[in-house]
């Protein structure tokens, strides 16, 4: 089988949408009611993808008016983003102008003024310190060594800035039903090793635990926490199909996880390559159920952080 990450964060998207804390969402909201009335709000969004938050934003009105800024280390996902904005936004009956990856949308009082930059967020982000007025990262924070990576990235907000932070993984990965439950617990603590694991040139980067471990993180980085709670992806056929494209969301999971274990010496290949071809088997037929158990995050900085040397960062699924 041929993936496509581009399709994957597409297919995750309304995945996504049900995941999101309401309760922490509304903490935004409210926050930003209060920003509305200003010209222009600074929004960056760390991570940014094909742009999907920058819809969601839109959709939920959420700044009517805004300088949107996505960075995205892929140059690619960064271009993808911006054509797939524009068509978005004449479908939904913006006025659309702009080339590339800079697009201007109005539509009534709306105007969103929206860049999508390609590079690594924690080598851009000292060069936009105190910019931003909400910043975004989305499944994303997972990937960074948190201690080292969170001041510099709090430090593109203005004193008393808002951060909102979605879909931090908590150390919980579960496929039903059942395989062989020793099996299944032994791969999914190992694909959980492999993230505590991971460096990018020689340096940790990720954590297994970011949605607890969060909140010590912005502590200890000057922020202040408003509101939390469970943001948990949980996908399950009904009448044996899946919603839109989730079925090829969870292909990508398992293919993500299979990725992560093949060269691990912990496991016989052949044993694996079994249990991730029944897992596929079992999307085929509808029967698979699958859950990871997040955290969103929203609050206001405080006090700026001192940016230490940042490390490179990699990909979340």
């Amino acid at each position: 089988r041929r993936y496509s990450f581009e399709r994957y964060l597409a297919a995750k998207r309304t995945v996504d949408d049900r995941a999101l804390n309401a309760h922490v969402w509304q903490a935004l909201a409210d926050a930003a009611a209060g920003r509305a009335s200003q010209a222009s709000v600074q929004v960056l969004e760390l991570g940014a993808g094909i742009g999907t938050m920058a819809e969601r934003l839109l959709d939920r009105g959420l700044l009517p008016r805004m300088e949107y800024t996505g960075i995205e280390a892929q140059a690619k996902l960064a271009q993808r983003a911006g054509h797939r904005l524009r068509a978005w936004a004449r479908r939904r009956r913006f006025g659309v102008s702009g080339q590339g990856n800079r697009l201007v949308l109005r539509r009534g009082s709306q105007e969103t003024r929206l860049t999508f930059r390609t590079g690594d967020v924690l080598k851009l982000a000292p060069g936009l310190r105190g910019r931003a007025e909400v910043l975004l990262a989305h499944a994303f924070l997972d990937l960074l060594d948190l201690p080292t990576a969170l001041p510099v990235l709090l430090a593109t907000l203005r004193p008393g800035g808002l951060f909102h932070f979605s879909l931090n993984f908590d150390g919980v990965t579960a496929f039903e039903p059942a395989i062989d439950p020793a099996l299944d617990s032994a791969i999914e603590s190992l694909y959980h090793r492999t993230m505590d694991e991971r460096r990018i040139d020689g340096r940790l980067s990720g954590d297994s635990r970011t949605g607890r471990h969060l909140f010590a993180a912005l502590r200890a980085a000057g922020a202040q926490v408003q509101a939390a709670g469970a943001s948990d992806w949980v996908v399950t056929p009904t009448g044996g199909r899946y919603a839109d494209d989730e079925a090829y969301f969870l292909h990508f999971i398992v293919r993500t996880l299979e990725g992560a274990l093949r060269a691990r010496p912990e496991f016989d290949g052949r044993l694996l390559a079994r249990w991730v071809e029944r897992r596929h088997r079992q999307i085929e037929r509808g029967e698979l159920t699958y859950i990871a158990h997040q955290l969103d995050v929203f609050g206001r900085v405080r006090v700026r952080a001192v940016s230490p040397s940042a490390p490179r960062t990699a990909r979340r699924p």
